[in-house]
């Protein structure tokens, strides 16, 4: 079975966080709720969520580990060098990464987004690429870099579009949670 962490860091946005959890769980996939430095993390909207576990070592274990974004979340998970020394483990063993709205940044100070293909919320791509010289923005809705095992998105609205990617990386098919979810309804009223 496949294993998902989310990290949650203090300012983060609570519905990109959460939305992955949601999805992920639902389609049966082991998905923990990692906080950056404490179990209890105040998102950026009032919102006080309770993590499974807090981060250590175990990072290294999971299939994909998924950033929500904030910019407050966002400063946190760049700013903190044990979970880089983590990330850099996880990419030099080849595993998945996956970063939405301001949280590539974090991916982009590990050096983590050097010659990928990415995207994010309107406007980092400017802060990304002061560190990240030779990254490629897009601004596809996500955007899978397999080379570099790298998913991005863009905010909050891409929450779920950024949940069902990760979920097909891992070999899911999401043709009925999207229709359980009413996505496919959704997508179909553009």
């Amino acid at each position: 079975m496949s294993k998902v962490a989310v990290v949650f860091a203090p300012g983060c946005e609570e519905v990109e966080g959460l939305s992955i959890v949601d999805v992920l769980r639902r389609m049966g996939v082991d998905t923990t709720m990692v906080g950056l430095e404490n179990k209890q993390v105040p998102g950026a909207h009032g919102i006080e969520l309770t993590c499974d576990t807090t981060l250590d070592d175990h990072l290294l274990d999971y299939d994909v580990v998924a950033f929500p974004g904030g910019r407050g979340g966002a400063e946190k998970l760049g700013a903190n060098q044990h979970l880089a020394d983590l990330m850099h483990k996880r990419n030099a063993a080849g595993k998945w990464d996956a970063a939405m709205c301001a949280a590539p940044t974090a991916l982009a100070k590990y050096g983590l987004l050097d010659g990928c293909d990415y995207t994010c919320f309107p406007g980092f791509e400017k802060q990304i690429s002061q560190v990240a010289k030779n990254a490629h923005f897009k601004e596809d809705i996500t955007v899978v870099d397999a080379g570099h095992k790298i998913i991005t998105s863009r905010g909050p609205a891409t929450a779920w579009a950024f949940a069902y990617q990760i979920a097909e990386v891992l070999g899911l098919d999401t043709k009925q949670i999207k229709h359980e979810m009413l996505y496919d309804y959704l997508m179909a009223q553009k």
